[in-house]
């Protein structure tokens, strides 16, 4: 078993814990839910996981009797197989009123959502987890900040940055990915892993939960999205790719994000600018996972590859989100494009105010880097301190409001 490791949610889940008699901890399989929930248990918290298929099969059929066996408080973990469950547990809150009562995972959310909405509305806080951050994996998750590039922000980051990766170290780090058991054991053969992964997440949730009748074509629909990562989405695109029509590889585009395997970046737009893409972006939400399903056999392979900007962008935003996520904060991430194609690849909005983030793969970027920012003036927002996130070594002004400061930073 691969070492534990702190994670940087485990404050927040403490702190809604004391304040919500439920909390449901969603993200998809293997990035540590249950280890994570059971590291924060105190003691006489029960156990029990809905895998368990007698276990699944009672709290199907007699949810009140399944709850009286497994009084709170308890873990239960894939919970999304027995809805059944929200609404005794509801009825058990309202009758107990204690915080803390049951805390609750799930792996998918497209068929959780909706009973949680409507059973537990108001009871329950929602937290989602992925895999291993970069702050995480280095000892610092306790340190680690949603990313918004201040000088606040900056100096936290130089305090707790270590040594710079190579480049190779960096992309030997994206090529594996970030789900613990992968991220931890350098043992742990990679491609068993990730074949591994994908058989069991079509067989246990696709197949079961989505009701997805041609497994083989999801599978070309998912190598096929992950071939796009870093890219706008265009479903004819991909529906001719995977032999499809449209309806059908939107509905599993979707099942793909509320399962968490990927990531829909917005665009920004307002409503005095009309003249903004409205497409969003798709990012796989780990580039080990993304990296396999695309053939790349090497770190050195995938870095000097056509996919080589695209990962490094996605390992970006994959960060960004973690920083927010792992800290119990949405964040509210955009990307900007206008039909002068002119192009912004992050932008985050904090009290009004738009901070501006190109990510490019280069260890000495110019100004010029930052060249269509100004674009954001004719938006009518406050415009923030702006960034590159490059490969450099340490942080440096490119002018007064534009900072270079190295992905390893996040």
């Amino acid at each position: 078993m691969p070492p534990l490791v702190d994670r940087t949610l485990t404050t927040t889940l403490r702190q809604v814990s004391a304040s919500f008699p439920v909390i449901l901890l969603t993200g998809p399989r293997q990035v540590g839910k249950t280890t994570l929930l059971e590291s924060c248990a105190e003691p006489g918290r029960g156990y029990v996981t809905l895998d368990d298929l007698d276990q699944r099969d009672l709290a199907q059929r007699d949810p009140a009797l399944f709850l009286q066996r497994h009084t709170s408080p308890v873990i239960i973990d894939e919970v999304q197989y027995a809805p059944q469950l929200f609404s005794g547990i509801k009825l058990a809150v309202d009758r107990a009123r204690q915080p803390g009562m049951y805390w609750l995972t799930g792996s998918q959310k497209f068929h959780l959502m909706q009973g949680i909405t409507e059973s537990l509305a108001g009871r329950v806080a929602i937290l989602d987890l992925l895999g291993l951050s970069q702050a995480e994996l280095a000892g610092h998750a306790a340190r680690s900040l949603p990313f918004v590039p201040t000088a606040e922000w900056l100096v936290s980051a130089r305090g707790r940055a270590g040594p710079p990766p190579t480049l190779l170290e960096l992309y030997h780090a994206i090529w594996r990915g970030a789900f613990p058991r992968i991220a931890l054991d350098p043992d742990m053969p990679r491609d068993i892993f990730y074949r591994s992964y994908l058989q069991t997440y079509i067989e246990r949730d696709v197949r079961s939960l989505a009701r997805v009748g041609d497994t083989l074509a999801f599978q070309r629909c998912v190598r096929a999205a992950a071939a796009r990562t870093g890219q706008l989405v265009n479903f004819a695109d991909l529906a001719r790719d995977v032999d499809v029509d449209q309806k059908t590889v939107k509905a599993w585009l979707s099942i793909l994000e509320t399962s968490g395997l990927v990531y829909l970046l917005p665009p920004w737009h307002s409503n005095v600018t009309k003249r903004l893409v409205k497409t969003p972006k798709l990012y796989f939400l780990d580039t080990g996972l993304c990296a396999w399903l695309t053939q790349w056999t090497s770190p050195q392979s995938l870095e000097a590859g056509a996919m080589s900007g695209p990962a490094l962008e996605t390992h970006v935003i994959t960060e960004v989100l973690k920083g927010y996520w792992h800290n119990g904060r949405t964040g509210n991430l955009f990307f900007y494009r206008d039909r002068d194609m002119k192009e912004i690849d992050l932008l985050i909005e904090q009290d009004d105010t738009l901070y501006p983030v190109e990510i490019k793969k280069t260890a000495t970027p110019s100004r010029h880097a930052a060249g269509n920012f100004g674009v954001l003036d004719k938006t009518g927002r406050r415009i923030g301190e702006g960034a590159v996130l490059c490969l450099k070594e340490t942080d440096v002004p490119l002018s007064t409001t534009v900072s270079a400061i190295p992905v390893w930073y996040l």
